[in-house]
């Protein structure tokens, strides 16, 4: 993964925003509907990118190693309220001094990595998710060609074992890329998303 340069953090921060942005606008009938993560609806889906978030602010600051960073919130009364919460963490661990150059510990990947890597792999994981969310609500992101060529040179290094991907795992096994796919849709389909199953006619949302 090639993102010497470029400040991955702040790449993140947009990618988590977007995030919330998307999460914010469901509405109650919303949380059962079905998602692009086969087997989750929306509820589940948000369930675990707040787990995510908790895990990953967790490894910043040196006990990503315990399982019970990594754990799906019990309560999800409000998953709006819950993802926002956990993505507020996310951003404070990520924005503490030094954080790139520490190692983190992430047990899915089965390893530890170093910073500037791991959060690279938060920062295409939210590019992604945020996807998903739009995609189950029928709207687009609104995330910069920048910020998108970055996410496919990550989505490029993230592992492909077949242990960690399918049913059950954030990310479905790599799909083939079409010649004249962009970079969202290229990094869709390496992720396992096959985005002409999920088409988002509508307008993107406003901002927050």
């Amino acid at each position: 993964m090639t993102t010497t340069g470029t400040d991955i953090v702040e790449l993140d921060r947009i990618a988590v925003h977007e995030a919330l942005r998307m999460v914010e606008s469901a509405h109650a009938e919303d949380w059962e509907r079905d998602t692009p993560c086969a087997g989750w609806d929306l509820r589940r889906l948000v369930a675990h990118m707040a787990a995510q978030h908790r895990g990953f602010a967790a490894a910043a600051r040196g006990t990503g190693h315990d399982p019970d960073s990594w754990r799906e919130p019990a309560d999800l009364s409000d998953p709006a309220r819950t993802h926002r919460e956990a993505a507020t963490d996310v951003l404070a661990a990520f924005a503490e001094p030094g954080v790139v150059e520490r190692e983190f510990t992430l047990p899915e990947l089965g390893a530890s990595f170093p910073g500037r890597m791991a959060i690279g792999f938060h920062f295409v994981d939210y590019v992604v998710h945020a996807w998903d969310v739009a995609a189950t609500l029928g709207v687009r992101l609104d995330l910069s060609d920048d910020v998108l060529d970055i996410a496919l040179t990550v989505a490029q290094s993230v592992p492909t074992d077949p242990a960690g991907r399918g049913p059950g795992f954030a990310f479905g096994p790599s799909l083939d890329v079409p010649p004249d796919a962009g970079a969202l849709d290229e990094t869709l389909r390496l992720l396992g998303r096959a985005p002409e199953d999920w088409p988002t006619n509508s307008p993107s949302l406003p901002s927050l």
